[in-house]
């Protein structure tokens, strides 16, 4: 009989612990859409789940800025969108209808438009340490059906081990807004 050191009894229950705690991908992008024939975008307001009020502005001037910043696709002005949902008279921006969306988009002219949620923003404590955090996620909607073909979501920030250990703020708001913000934009062009 072989003997099996400690070692390997050990190793084993922590294997089955890593795969138990895997999470699923915090993205879906639907197979059967050709992404590059999306040229126009019109991005919604965002929903705010923060604190502050004006928290979901701040974030969508900067995710327009930086998808602008892409080249990628054209972002219709905000004043634009702003005159489609009004002529639409939708109720709630920040989680249209499949039918508001397809006529949002044919007052605009857009092929796709995007929906957000900021779901926390600002400062965390754990104790007497602190730092920044946002947590957010978006959604592109296609505008012929109204349906979802992407969607997906980003956390930045927060209380890091160094923080823990050593104290310190981690980084300032503006710098853990646009990381998010930044990965959010890869995973819609991935």
């Amino acid at each position: 009989m072989r003997k099996i050191g400690l070692n390997k009894i050990l190793f084993c229950p922590f294997l089955l612990f890593l795969t138990a705690c895997a999470t699923p991908a915090d993205m879906y992008r639907d197979p059967k859409m050709d992404f590059g024939a999306i040229q126009t975008v019109a991005v919604m307001p965002f929903t705010n789940l923060a604190k502050e009020q004006i928290i979901a502005e701040r974030v969508r001037d900067v995710f327009i800025t930086n998808l602008l910043s892409t080249g990628a696709v054209y972002v219709l002005p905000v004043g634009e969108v702003a005159r489609g949902i009004s002529k639409v008279e939708m109720a709630n921006p920040g989680a249209p209808s499949p039918e508001e969306v397809i006529k949002v988009a044919r007052i605009v002219q857009a092929q796709a438009v995007i929906t957000g949620v900021v779901r926390e923003y600002g400062e965390v404590r754990a104790g007497i340490t602190s730092a920044n955090l946002i947590s957010m996620s978006l959604q592109m909607i296609e505008t012929q059906t109204g349906k979802v073909i992407w969607s997906a979501s980003s956390t930045a920030g927060g209380i890091s081990v160094w923080d823990r250990l050593f104290g310190g703020g981690g980084q300032p708001m503006n710098k853990v807004t646009e990381k998010a913000v930044n990965d959010l934009i890869q995973k819609l062009f991935k």
